[in-house]
C-alpha cells in the first residue's frame, strides 16, 4: 500500500517529559495535592502522594517550602472559578514553575469515578507527560491593571444602565425628552432634567434650557415636556443621577490609576521611535512597517502607537495591554494570539472534509473592545473599512466585524512584538492595487491558455 506524504510535527514548548510534578484539584476550601517523583529504590517506578491542604495563605507557603523542598519542576493548578488565584498567586511569587490549566483540558475519563483524589492524580500524570496547555496568566503589574481596566467597564455599563433606568423613568412620567435630544447624556438634557426634579413643570420654561443647535426645535421640546412628572418622579430621577455622579467621579479616578499604571509597564514595547515610518507596508492584514532612525521626537509609549490604528482609542488601547500584556512571546506569532481571543473558526477535519466551527467564547472584555473598534473602523475610508466593506456583501455584518476586529488584532500583535514599529496604513484602495488586479490578470491569462495561447506577461514600465 502506498505511504502518503509523511509530515514531521513539532512539540510544543509544554510537551516534554518532565521527572518531577505535582497537580491542584482545587475547591473553595482546600485544594488536593498530588506530587509524581521518581522512587527511591531507583527501579524506574513512580512514587505518587496526595494529600489535603486549607486553602489560607500560611497553609499554601508551607506548601510551596515543601514543594520546593522535594525539587518539584512544574507544578498545575486546574482553573477552577477564582479559587485557584490564592495558589497560582503564592507558588510563583516562591519562584515555583507553575501554570494554569483549563478544565475541560483535563477533563476524567469515562468509566472511572469522580473524586478530588483522582482528579488530582489524573492532572500530575498529564503533566509529566506534557499533555496539558497551559493558559495565559499575564504578570502581576498586569494583573493589577487589568483589574482597573476592567473595573472601569463594568462601573460604564452600570452608567448606561442607571442613564436606562432614568429614560424609564421619565417615559412613565410620560416626558418624551430622549425623542427630541440625541442623548440624555447630553448638557440641555441634563439641565432639563435637573429643573423638573427641582419643582419646574412648565415646559415652555423647561425647552428654553436647550442649548446650540438643539433649540431649533424649541416646539417639538414643549410637546414632548408635556407631561405628568411628579415629585415621586423628582425623588427617584435625583436618585438615579446622584449615581450616575458617583460613577462618573469613580470612572476618572480609574482612568487616571490606569494611566499611571500603564507608563510603569516594564517590556520591550513600551516605548518606539516615532522618527520615520520606513520598511515594508506590511501583509493584507495592515501589519506595520518599522521605524527606522535615532534621535528626533520623544518616544512615544504603547498606548499612543495603539491609537494610530483605526477605531481604537487610548482607553481601547488601556484595555487591549491590560488584557493580553506588553510581551509577545507568549503568543509565538499573530494567528496564536488570535486563536487565543477566539477570533478565528475552529477547524474541524475528518476525512476528506473540512469546515470552520464556532469561534467560541473567550475573554468577553478583550472581545468587547475589539467589537468596539472594529465597528468605528468599518465607518473609516482605510484599509480596515474597505476590508469590513468587502467582506459585508458577502458574509454579513456580524462576521465582517469580526473579521475586522482579527486584523485589528494581528496589527497590535506586530506593534507590541517590535517597539520599533508603527502603524500604517495600506490605504483604502488596497484590494483594487494588488488582489482585484491580481485576479483579473490571473483569470485574462486562463482564458488565454484555454485558447492556446502561450502567454509570457512583461510589466510596462
Amino acid at each position: 500500500m502506498a505511504m502518503g506524504e509523511v509530515r514531521e510535527i513539532p512539540d510544543e514548548g509544554h510537551e516534554q517529559l518532565i521527572e518531577r510534578v505535582a497537580a491542584i484539584d482545587v475547591a473553595k476550601a482546600f485544594g488536593k495535592i498530588c506530587t509524581r517523583v521518581p522512587a527511591a529504590t531507583g527501579t524506574g517506578r513512580r512514587l505518587t502522594r496526595v494529600w489535603e491542604v486549607s486553602a489560607t495563605a500560611n497553609a499554601v507557603l508551607e506548601l510551596a517550602d515543601d514543594l520546593i523542598g522535594q525539587g518539584i519542576e512544574k507544578v498545575t493548578v486546574e482553573s477552577t472559578g477564582d479559587y485557584w488565584r490564592i495558589w497560582f498567586y503564592l507558588l510563583e511569587a516562591r519562584g515555583l514553575n507553575i501554570q494554569l490549566v483549563n478544565a475541560r483540558e483535563v477533563k476524567h475519563l469515562p468509566g472511572r469515578p469522580k473524586t478530588d483524589t483522582l482528579d488530582a492524580v489524573w492532572l500530575a500524570k498529564l503533566t509529566e507527560k506534557g499533555l496539558v496547555r497551559p493558559s495565559f496568566v499575564p504578570p502581576a503589574q498586569v494583573r493589577a491593571l487589568r483589574d482597573y481596566t476592567r473595573l472601569r467597564i463594568d462601573l460604564s455599563h452600570e452608567r448606561t444602565r442607571h442613564w436606562q433606568r432614568l429614560e424609564k423613568l421619565l417615559e412613565d412620567a410620560l416626558i418624551k425628552l430622549s425623542v427630541v435630544v440625541s442623548k440624555l447624556t447630553t448638557a440641555s438634557a441634563r439641565d432639563m432634567i435637573e429643573a423638573l426634579i427641582a419643582g419646574q413643570r412648565d415646559p415652555r420654561v423647561l425647552a428654553e434650557l436647550a442649548q446650540g443647535r438643539l433649540r431649533r426645535k424649541n416646539e417639538a421640546l414643549i410637546e414632548a415636556l408635556t407631561g405628568q412628572f411628579d415629585d415621586h418622579h423628582a425623588e427617584l430621577a435625583a436618585m438615579l443621577l446622584a449615581q450616575i455622579d458617583g460613577l462618573d467621579t469613580h470612572i476618572m479616578r480609574l482612568t487616571g490609576r490606569i494611566e499611571e499604571l500603564v507608563a510603569t509597564l516594564p517590556g520591550p514595547a513600551g516605548t518606539a521611535n516615532p522618527a520615520g515610518d520606513g520598511g515594508p507596508d506590511g501583509g493584507p492584514d495592515g501589519a506595520p512597517g518599522g521605524s527606522g532612525g535615532s534621535g528626533g521626537p520623544a518616544p512615544v509609549t504603547a498606548v499612543e502607537r495603539l491609537d494610530e490604528i483605526p477605531g481604537i482609542s487610548p482607553q481601547i488601547a488601556q484595555v487591549i495591554i491590560a488584557e493580553i500584556g506588553l510581551d509577545m512571546t507568549r503568543f509565538a506569532t499573530a494567528a496564536h494570539l488570535v486563536s487565543w481571543a477566539k477570533l478565528c473558526p475552529r477547524t474541524i477535519q475528518s476525512g476528506t472534509r473540512s469546515r470552520g466551527g464556532a469561534t467560541g467564547k473567550s475573554n468577553p472584555y478583550l472581545k468587547g473592545v475589539l467589537g468596539i473598534a472594529a465597528t468605528a473602523a468599518a465607518k473609516s475610508d482605510t484599509f480596515l473599512g474597505a476590508r469590513y466593506r468587502r467582506i459585508v456583501k458577502r458574509r454579513g455584518k456580524l462576521k465582517a466585524l469580526v473579521a475586522v476586529a482579527r486584523s485589528i488584532l494581528v496589527i497590535v500583535w506586530h506593534l507590541l512584538a517590535d517597539s520599533q514599529a508603527r502603524y500604517h496604513d495600506l490605504g483604502a484602495d488596497y484590494h483594487s492595487r494588488t488582489l482585484d488586479r491580481d485576479r483579473k490578470t490571473r483569470s485574462h491569462v486562463r482564458q488565454l491558455q484555454a485558447l492556446g495561447f502561450t502567454v509570457t506577461l512583461t510589466p510596462t514600465a
